[in-house]
């Protein structure tokens, strides 16, 4: 059992659990919020849910991120059901609490959720092969579908601007000008490739105000640990990890998926000729994706899926570039340069992915008319 038992136990009894607490076990799932798997009697069977402490210091608001979730899996249900499948596995179960919350503040403030803990499952941490690319990719893709119809205006903008690659490099601009670190001076190659690709970074959001861009539901966090795969049969069943759920574009989280899970290398790679866009992998979650979403996508998106995955890519680096040069006050590190060093993958993957563009353009026209 955990040292905080006395909270706990106070978390459960304001909660519609069945039986009684018989066990507590702390996972190392997540990065942000505290998890614990809670073990629950009645005598004759084991229930078993997972409860989570709310990182109120990035989630500042818990009754604007608790809505979005609520929402959009009650949203998710009644799609799963019409189409004929399981929402008790398919999408994530939450609890109100005793007093019809989504979730409980405790004596010492700390916000808490639960939701009923799915087995026969397991995550993978890397794409290591086509096949878990593509069923990756069809995950994030239904999660896509079966949203396309949910009505915008309801959700909250939990995290402002978070894909707004302009602010991005407004803030990279302010960051090199302060120099909080002293580091400008040695990094004058990534800030030049940088400003040389500003041009791209306002083409999406151009779009959205143009009206050209559907507004959607987005996931935000597309990386292959956050989709369940069956136990049995091995395909993804699951799109998990909801906290970030807020509107965006369908090439948010297409681009985001590309740019972490289609390369020969992880993004910690010091050795830049091992780290590049693996083709096979961008071929196979394509293909899962556009197999779900594809008929939903209007030709506006379809037409900007490779500059997606170039730009969240372009994004991404240029975010590792600012918080080097402000001394690493945001991402964790683990020596000084680690951030430097996923600055340097994310612009040759960059490079990669334009290199390879007809390529991939190619790709993406084959498998949209299979699929439409």
């Amino acid at each position: 059992m955990i040292s905080d038992n006395k909270i706990i136990n106070e978390v459960v009894n304001n909660f519609p659990f069945k039986g009684e607490l018989k066990d507590v076990q702390i996972t190392d799932a997540g990065l942000i919020n505290s998890t614990y798997v809670l073990t629950l009697s009645d005598g004759n069977m084991d229930f078993k849910y997972v409860l989570q402490k709310i990182n109120t210091s990035v989630f500042k608001n818990p009754d604007e991120l608790m809505s979005n979730i609520m929402n959009v899996t009650g949203f998710l249900r009644n799609k799963i059901l019409l189409d004929g499948g399981n929402p008790e596995r398919e999408t994530l179960t939450f609890l109100y609490t005793n007093s019809n919350s989504p979730y409980y503040r405790d004596s010492e403030g700390n916000c808490w959720r639960t939701y009923t803990y799915i087995d026969k499952c397991y995550t993978c941490d890397s794409v290591d092969e086509p096949i878990k690319a593509n069923r990756s990719g069809a995950a994030f893709g239904r999660f896509m579908n079966l949203l396309s119809d949910y009505p915008i205006i309801n959700l909250f903008e939990t995290i402002p601007d978070f894909h707004n690659t302009p602010k991005r490099y407004e803030a990279l601009d302010t960051a090199i000008s302060e120099n909080l670190a002293g580091r400008a001076d040695s990094v004058k190659d990534e800030i030049d490739f940088a400003m040389s690709k500003r041009e791209d970074s306002h083409k999406l959001t151009d779009l959205i105000e143009s009206g050209e861009l559907p507004v959607r539901v987005t996931h935000n966090d597309t990386k292959i640990n956050n989709v369940l795969f069956d136990k049995i049969t091995n395909k993804a069943f699951c799109v998990i990890d909801l906290d970030t759920v807020m509107p965006g574009l369908s090439l948010y989280d297409f681009g985001d998926a590309i740019r972490s899970g289609a390369t020969t290398a992880n993004e910690d790679e010091k050795d830049l000729g091992k780290y590049n866009l693996d083709v096979e992998l961008f071929e196979a979650y394509t293909d899962g994706y556009l197999s779900q979403a594809g008929k939903a996508l209007t030709e506006k998106e379809v037409e900007n899926l490779v500059f997606s995955a170039k730009l969240l890519t372009l994004e991404c680096g240029v975010r590792f570039l600012t918080d080097y040069l402000n001394g690493d006050t945001y991402f964790k590190t683990d020596y000084p340069e680690h951030n430097l060093v996923r600055c340097r993958t994310q612009f040759k993957l960059v490079r990669d992915i334009e290199n390879k563009s007809a390529e991939l353009e190619a790709i993406v026209d084959k498998l949209i008319k299979k699929y439409r």
